[in-house]
């Protein structure tokens, strides 16, 4: 007898399509330890945002945070407007991220609201889990004074776990974890250190002086690793327990806020007991986070070993571009899409060239168009990522 045909059950996604969703609201604003532990868990160590002597004597009189920490003061990941509707068995990773920034810096006291929408998806028959879908969500982020500071577009992969796991894409590609010699690691500190002093001060590229063709220096992360992997989950402020509270749109039935997504056994969270035990609704030692580290739990989702975070990526390319327009400069549109994870053992590799100049743009301000992509010490590419940045003229 031939197999049943693997089907996803969208009955509760399709009447949720267009419309405003729920999610959770940080408690408290954002404050200097938050920037300070976010830079740390993204490896991203521009003075601006931890040293409070360099960021006093800099333009902007103290610790600002960088503009990746959008993500970090949202609730789940920037990805709760594009898991919406109720999947028996599924599973979600990050397929990718769209920002838009409008040159409000976030700084220690501001706090961020969101409004949230699921924009629509799509299904495609995939190798690594037959038939899966590509959902897409809107995040509106303003600050207390209601200044509009980023729009995100994210991309969420959900299929069915079980699925995923009999085809054991990832198990029959990934050998062991790489382990990696003295002369090896000492090689990739040379690089990450050369990346942080080629802007340490930042000093801003003039627009007449960068050309099509120039290149990027370099960066590197890792070997990642589950201490790395951890560390990077706890820097998302919801993840720390009693940080939010759940928020509904007004006039919105059924508005999804936090109902269950239909994660395979073993992923879901206990919202009641979570009350009495905050740890049952952590995301890490119970949830949906689990598998990324336990290779146990990643096997069981179709990862095979542990593994990172979709909007880590994101924030790497974010904190990447920033760091070399400098302080006169930003990173005004991004588009990163994301083709693999980073798995443990692994390194990130982050290159990037000019590939276009606009001197007028719709944004009222000269842009220069960036190409990065960022791939493991094989060659393989994780996340291919196009982005507009303004600079000084």
């Amino acid at each position: 007898m031939s197999e049943k045909p693997v089907e996803l059950d969208l009955s509760d996604v399709d009447h949720r399509v267009g419309k405003p969703v729920g999610g959770g609201q940080l408690w408290d604003p954002c404050s200097t330890s938050d920037i300070r532990r976010w830079v740390m868990a993204m490896d991203y160590p521009n003075p601006l945002h931890w040293d409070e002597e360099f960021a006093r004597d800099s333009k902007f009189g103290g610790i600002v945070a960088p503009q990746s920490i959008a993500v970090a003061l949202d609730y789940g990941h920037g990805a709760q407007p594009a898991c919406v509707g109720y999947i028996p068995g599924s599973h979600l990773i990050f397929g990718g991220e769209e920002w838009w920034f409008y040159g409000a810096r976030v700084r220690v006291g501001d706090k961020l609201f969101q409004e949230r929408r699921f924009h629509d998806y799509k299904v495609a028959n995939t190798k690594f889990a037959g038939p899966t879908m590509f959902s897409r969500g809107d995040t509106v982020h303003t600050n207390q004074d209601g200044v509009l500071v980023a729009r995100e577009r994210s991309t969420a992969i959900r299929y069915l776990a079980a699925e995923a796991e009999k085809r054991g894409m990832y198990e029959n590609q990934l050998g062991e974890v790489r382990r990696w010699t003295a002369t090896e690691l000492n090689e990739i500190e040379k690089v990450r250190h050369e990346w942080i002093l080629s802007n340490r001060l930042g000093v801003s590229p003039r627009f007449e002086e960068v050309s099509v063709g120039d290149r990027l220096p370099r960066r590197v992360i890792g070997p990642h690793s589950i201490a790395s992997f951890t560390t990077e989950y706890r820097a998302f402020l919801f993840n720390i327990w009693g940080t939010f509270h759940w928020t509904a749109p007004p006039g919105i039935e059924d508005p999804w806020i936090n109902q269950d997504p239909g994660w395979v056994d073993g992923f879901g969270f206990d919202e009641e007991g979570a009350r009495i035990d905050p740890r049952k609704r952590d995301g890490l030692y119970v949830g949906p986070s689990r598998g990324h580290i336990d290779e146990e739990k990643a096997g069981e989702v179709g990862m095979a070993r542990a593994y990172g975070y979709g909007a880590t990526m994101g924030a790497w390319c974010t904190d990447y571009l920033a760091y070399w327009a400098g302080h006169d400069g930003m990173v005004r549109h991004s588009k990163a899409d994301f083709r693999g994870p980073a798995f443990e053992g692994d390194v990130t590799y982050f290159d990037a060239e000019v590939v276009g100049k606009e001197t007028e743009s719709a944004w009222g301000v000269p842009l220069v168009q960036v190409r990065l992509r960022l791939t493991n010490q094989d060659g393989d590419v994780l996340v291919h990522c196009m982005a507009e940045i303004e600079l000084p003229l």
